[in-house]
């Protein structure tokens, strides 16, 4: 069993850290407001710690999650933060949602005081975190990803080392872009089955199994027709994925029609007051009432 550190709990962390501690890896936890922390230790064991660095110091993996790079630097980097407590040998695992910018900046850094890094977005949402059943998309280096493998999959289905530092987020953009066009799809598609008339029921029975299928059809149909918002992933988060797909879209020339128009739509239900609803919560935009 590893010693471990954990820096985020939020939605996903928190659930994420559980696993660890669980797992039996002894986790030391900071999250920015500390009576999170505090009710973590509570339910789960572990410690809780006043910084990023003093989480990290002793611990052989590192693991982050927060909101997005600025969130991710003022963690890492600094008197405070995890680079200053770890020791050379141990490993920083970032699953925050950020740019590879950030992670070849971390990466550098990390090089520097002999400490492995890897990139690891995530996808599977509250849920996934809840049950342990995230995919986990890597990049960095093959003997880093060796030490902490194990360790990631207490919390994960699937982690698969993708390539090089910063293909994990490269990954988690592609991940985004498909599930932006899922849902759009699965919404017009919904729509048009209440407007025609048909059974919902036995219209997902017969198309869930065949080439449309997929897991936002099974996970999402029924609370998209029920006009259930009120969990999963916030929109608002996706707008700020998309950001960081458009920025590097841009840097490497790629044309993304339909995220740019599912982003809008989603730019809609912010401006209505609706930022925290899922992200399935397209389908609102095609009705009449």
């Amino acid at each position: 069993m590893a010693s471990c550190a954990f820096v985020g709990l939020g939605v996903m962390g928190y659930p994420m850290a559980g696993h660890l501690q669980a797992a039996g890896h002894q986790t030391a936890v900071y999250n920015r407001t500390s009576s999170k922390s505090e009710t973590w230790v509570r339910e789960h064991g572990g410690t809780a710690a006043p910084t990023p660095r003093e989480a990290a110091i002793g611990a052989e993996a590192v693991m982050v999650c927060v909101g997005n790079d600025d969130d991710l630097r003022s963690v890492v980097f600094g008197e405070d933060g995890v680079l200053a407590g770890m020791a050379p040998d141990s490993t920083l695992v970032d699953h925050t949602t950020a740019s590879a910018e950030v992670a070849r900046e971390i990466r550098h850094a990390s090089d520097k005081l002999g400490v492995g890094f890897i990139d690891a977005p995530v996808s599977g949402g509250q849920a996934g975190a809840q049950n342990g059943a995230l995919s986990v998309m890597c990049g960095g280096d093959q003997d880093i990803f060796a030490r902490v493998e194990s360790i990631i999959d207490t919390y994960a289905k699937a982690v698969v080392l993708v390539g090089e530092t910063g293909s994990g987020q490269l990954t988690k953009m592609v991940n985004q872009v498909c599930i932006g066009g899922l849902v759009q799809a699965l919404s017009e598609a919904l729509d048009f089955s209440r407007r025609a008339g048909l059974d919902h029921e036995k219209v997902l029975e017969a198309i869930s199994q065949g080439a449309s299928g997929s897991w936002q059809m099974n996970n999402r149909a029924e609370t998209m027709l029920n006009r259930q918002f009120d969990h999963g992933f916030a929109l608002d988060w996706m707008r700020k994925d998309f950001g960081i797909v458009f920025d590097e879209a841009k840097r490497i020339g790629a044309t993304l029609p339909m995220t740019a128009m599912v982003d809008q739509f989603y730019a809609r239900l912010q401006r209505e007051g609706h930022g925290r609803w899922d992200t399935s919560a397209l389908i609102e935009l095609l009705r009449d009432d």
